[in-house]
């Protein structure tokens, strides 16, 4: 009984053995890598640098297989012949584009194919031989052999042109030294374009000029006014917006003024002396500049159209502007255009701040009353909301 024994064991275990068997190639003809694979012939113009029997095949960035034979043709020498195994139903077209991608720097080189009309036909084999792929020209050229064509092609370049390149060279270092002779000249020349463009005097030696807020203005008011009167920047044309000086020699025509600037930009120095004079008249606390946080009753609204000296034929300071007082409901209550004029009493430049101060000096004291005035025609702006309170 115990041989019998002994012999059913073994039995079951050969058994065993040859299921396993069957299993393992089972599992190696489907989920191994000898699953059905289709052959095709990959025909490459040149170099193959970095490929090997074995390495990956790629199709649009995913492994399909492997190189099984690498040989050249024996009719033509410069081209190489790579056979590569891919799963069946890899889609490999006629117009399957071929190369060959470097694995990182250091990695080794696969074969990658990419696009194909879903479309186009399989590539045909010939008789018993796979289907042919001809890879793109230049396909096996790694990016080494690519930069060495690179510097060739420079080299030659340079070597057609030799002559011409010494040429050059002669002339920069001919020009170079006439430069050298000449420092002085080109200096004066430099210095002359300077003075012409108003850019002779260094920014720290140009005198700085400053508006003068109203002199005359209207009595003080008796009652502090109910209403909060806001003043936004000017607006004004481009030329405008600046810290130069205005000239006019001809009508329609404006050029700074050499070597004198303002203290700020134009726009921001008017709003800042609009707001001075309003303070000087006793309305401190009823005019402010545009500022996060401040709800005006009333809006003077500014534009300015002139602010120059006219030095022809006598030179005088003109000034014009729109002015316009926006309420709460966005309606305009009162608008009304400012213009004035002073003349120079000399071509300086401080004849000419003087002038434009004076002709300033007057549309300020006329601006004063004209606002004060349309304001108070006005009904008084509603109190604000009460909180409620628990």
């Amino acid at each position: 009984m115990e041989t019998r024994a002994r012999y059913a064991l073994i039995g079951l275990f050969m058994l065993a053995v040859i299921l396993a068997s069957f299993g393992f190639v089972y599992w190696l003809e489907n989920k191994g890598g000898f699953s059905q694979r289709e052959a095709y012939q990959i025909k490459f113009e040149g170099s193959v640098s970095g490929l090997l029997v074995g390495s990956t095949v790629l199709f649009n960035g995913i492994k399909v297989g492997e190189v099984t034979d690498l040989a050249l043709d024996p009719e033509q020498p410069q081209q190489v012949i790579a056979t590569v195994a891919v799963d069946r139903g890899t889609p490999v077209r006629t117009d399957t584009q071929v190369a060959i991608e470097t694995q990182g720097l250091t990695g080794g080189a696969a074969v990658a194919m990419t696009g194909g009309s879903a479309t186009s036909p399989v590539a045909p084999g010939e008789e018993a031989a796979p289907p042919v792929l001809i890879a793109k020209a230049g396909a096996g050229q790694d990016w080494t052999q690519a930069a060495r064509d690179a510097f060739q092609h420079v080299d030659g370049i340079l070597a057609e042109n030799s002559k011409s390149l010494h040429d050059a060279i002669a002339n920069i270092d001919t020009f170079s030294g006439a430069l050298a002779r000449n420092s002085d000249k080109v200096d004066g020349i430099l210095a002359g374009l300077e003075r012409m463009t108003g850019g002779g005097t260094s920014q720290a030696e140009i005198p700085v000029y400053d508006l003068v807020a109203a002199s005359t203005v209207p009595p003080p008011p008796a009652q502090a006014p109910s209403w909060l009167l806001v003043v936004p920047e000017p607006t004004t044309l481009m030329g405008f917006n600046t810290d130069k000086i205005l000239l006019q020699p001809a009508t329609g025509e404006s050029v700074p003024l050499a070597n004198a600037k303002w203290s700020d930009n134009l726009p921001a120095l008017f709003q800042e002396k609009v707001i001075q004079s309003f303070e000087n008249a006793g309305y401190a606390k009823a005019v402010s500049r545009t500022r996060e946080g401040i709800a005006g009753d009333y809006q003077l609204l500014i534009d300015i159209r002139r602010f120059h000296v006219s030095t022809s034929p006598e030179p005088a300071a003109e000034i014009e502007f729109v002015a316009k007082i926006l309420g709460q409901d966005g309606k305009i209550i009162g608008a009304r255009t400012f213009q004035a004029a002073a003349p120079a009493k000399g071509t300086d430049a401080q004849a000419y701040v003087t002038a434009l101060d004076d002709a300033f000096g007057k549309v300020l004291s006329e601006l004063l009353p004209w606002t004060t005035d349309a304001i108070g025609a006005e009904p008084p702006p509603p109190p604000p909301p009460m909180a409620n309170t628990p």
